[in-house]
């Protein structure tokens, strides 16, 4: 039996020492649209059966509460008003109170920790999250407002206006609704933060504003679904102002892009505890 030396060999102790260094090297960072797209299909599919009975909840309240206002306001811009505030009012009611619920419940059972160890970025956690529930309002959203414009009789001609007030209503909405469940300490008290998110969005939204105290104007401009409700009531005029309807998404816009970094930096905050 000869003896070889080991660095002679291909096998031996020499060439593996060469792509040793590189053995421990991570695989490619998940990219954030990738990640944001699965975590959207998996939070639509997984929300799918549970959330409609709730969107039609959320449709029904919204309804009713313009047949209630049909006998108090007059027709004109309160009528305006009441149809949009209504309108949105479906999206706060899925993208802030459930959302605030349900990330309220995740941390609370330690869903965070199977997030936590998926590599997507958190954005995408949040993002894709937030998106599956918006997503939710689109049907609700429509058929209250063309509801509304019938019972008002306000023109539908410029309902295309949803496609722009929903995702940026809906994004800033969401962002508020995460933040509130994942800053909450008890599950219980994310509720409570979503349930009064949404008691303001429906008592300062849906209520004229010419019918509020000075007082109360001030905290209704406060509230991001505030601009998404005025963009689409000056569309219910004869002439709309479009400039003032694109200011007005510019800032729910902007509204939207700073509540779901707070719930990025929220939820990389609840995931590390």
């Amino acid at each position: 039996m000869s003896v070889v030396p080991a660095d002679v060999l291909p096998g031996g102790a020499v060439a593996v020492d060469e792509p040793a260094a590189g053995a421990a090297e991570l695989g490619p960072r998940a990219r954030l649209w990738p990640s944001l797209a699965a975590v959207y299909r998996a939070q639509l599919s997984r929300a799918r059966v549970a959330r409609i009975p709730l969107l039609f909840v959320a449709t029904f309240q919204s309804i009713g509460i313009m047949i209630l206002m049909r006998g108090v306001v007059d027709d004109g811009a309160e009528a305006q008003a009441v149809v949009a505030g209504s309108s949105v009012l479906v999206v706060a009611f899925v993208a802030l109170n459930l959302l605030a619920q349900y990330f309220g419940q995740l941390r609370a059972s330690g869903g965070l920790d199977h997030y936590a160890t998926l590599p997507v970025p958190p954005a995408a956690v949040v993002l894709g999250a937030a998106g599956a529930y918006a997503s939710f309002t689109v049907p609700g959203t429509v058929v209250t407002a063309v509801f509304g414009c019938v019972l008002f009789g306000l023109p539908l001609a410029h309902l295309w206006v949803l496609l722009a007030v929903i995702p940026l209503a809906g994004a800033a909405l969401a962002g508020l609704g995460a933040a509130l469940g994942l800053l909450a300490p008890r599950p219980e008290l994310a509720t409570l933060l979503g349930q009064l998110g949404m008691s303001a969005a429906l008592l300062l939204g849906v209520l004229p504003a010419e019918r509020m105290p000075e007082a109360v104007r001030f905290t209704r401009d406060l509230l991001p679904s505030t601009y998404g409700v005025e963009a689409f009531a000056r569309t219910f005029g004869p002439h709309p102002d479009w400039a003032f309807v694109l200011g007005d998404l510019a800032v729910c816009g902007c509204v939207g892009v700073v509540s779901l970094g707070v719930a990025t930096w929220a939820y990389r905050r609840a995931a590390v505890r």
